[in-house]
């Protein structure tokens, strides 16, 4: 799928999609059966509360074709904001559709990569014992060393060679997202995800929490009396999440509700005007919608297919939305796939809020 189509919106500095289960499931499917490059992002609390200080880390869900909700804190705060992002898409979950679905075209063929030693093995026993919509065609556990250690071309070449439709990492979710940016390109299975806890799910060493638990935003609870190593994780992320609902979440959301100008069509544009030293300048104009007309996502569709250096003039808009931020991450998704830069000008005092409500301050 065309970046530019997918709906997308921005939420404390990361683009999520549009995207229930069912159509989650159907991405990953088509992305299989085509053979179609799927890098599949599952943010959740921690991946959010982590990629505010870590510009790799923040870069590889950026770079990721599907981002998902992973968390219902995620989703509470994609309400709050009044976006259309209204549902959890866990990882784990969608991988258990898949588990679950017996397709005419036969099973995907899955492979792991990491986890604890042995536990990849015993999850591809159990798979292979059951009759599923997943079949698991091989593993490999490469232990705690560096990204670079775990990529060597042995290593690409064996899962290469495995024909796998979906490669499931499970390295720690900062190292399974460097490890899948630094090695993408190597890698010929085309849907790819870091899904740490997924493997020991599968292979029984820890239990999943109760459909209750999940959709209640409890699962915190259970993954401690799982794995009680986990207590200091979830205390820092619940005090980092305050920081940002204060700081961030709370205001733009009363915003939202109490000053948001209510016609979306109002006068919204993006234009495009060349620059005799070959940058391309992009114009951005009033009010910026929930809902975006075609016609804006035509032309950052051209800003990236230009292939240019861009610079965004700011100086006629008066606010953002999550659903013009989430483009916005989009073209910058282009640029960094070029090596070309993308600079924000003329951004006033009072559209810095937005910039900063929308945790993207990072592209000023």
């Amino acid at each position: 799928m065309d970046d530019f189509d997918r709906q997308v919106v921005c939420i404390a500095g990361l683009p999520f999609d549009v995207v229930d289960m069912a159509g989650a499931v159907a991405r990953v499917r088509e992305a299989a059966a085509c053979r179609e490059p799927c890098f599949l992002s599952t943010p959740n609390l921690n991946f959010l509360i982590g990629c505010l200080g870590d510009a790799a880390f923040r870069a590889s869900v950026i770079h990721s074709d599907l981002n998902i909700a992973d968390g219902m804190p995620l989703v509470w705060m994609a309400r709050l904001l009044d976006t259309p992002v209204r549902e959890r898409v866990a990882g784990s979950g969608l991988f258990e559709v898949l588990r679950g679905e017996k397709s005419v075209d036969g099973a995907l063929k899955l492979y792991f990569f990491g986890g604890p030693d042995g536990v990849a093995e015993q999850a591809c026993r159990v798979l292979n014992a059951e009759f599923s919509g997943l079949r698991c065609v091989g593993f490999d556990c490469p232990g705690f060393g560096s990204v670079e250690n775990m990529s060597s071309d042995a290593t690409i070449a064996r899962i290469n060679a495995s024909g796998a439709d979906f490669l499931v990492v499970a390295l720690g979710a900062r190292k399974g997202q460097a490890w899948i940016e630094h090695n993408r390109c190597r890698i010929t299975v085309p849907v790819i995800s870091h899904l740490g806890a997924v493997v020991n799910f599968v292979a029984g060493t820890v239990s999943r929490a109760p459909g209750w638990m999940q959709r209640s935003g409890l699962e915190w609870l259970w993954r401690i009396k799982e794995e009680p190593a986990l207590w200091k994780r979830y205390w820092l992320d619940g005090i980092a999440l305050t920081g940002l609902l204060t700081a961030r979440i709370v205001p733009y959301a009363l915003w939202r509700r109490l000053r948001r100008p209510r016609n979306d069509a109002g006068g919204f544009s993006v234009s495009l005007v060349p620059q005799p030293d070959g940058v391309l300048r992009l114009v951005v104009a009033g009010t910026a919608p929930d809902s975006l007309p075609e016609d804006v996502r035509e032309t950052l569709r051209a800003a990236a297919a230009a292939k240019r250096p861009l610079v965004l003039d700011f100086a006629q808009v008066t606010c953002l939305s999550p659903a013009f931020s989430g483009l916005l991450l989009m073209l910058k998704k282009q640029q960094d796939s070029c090596g070309l830069p993308l600079h924000c000008e003329a951004v006033m005092p009072a559209l810095r809020r937005h910039f900063f409500w929308n945790g993207i301050d990072y592209l000023l």
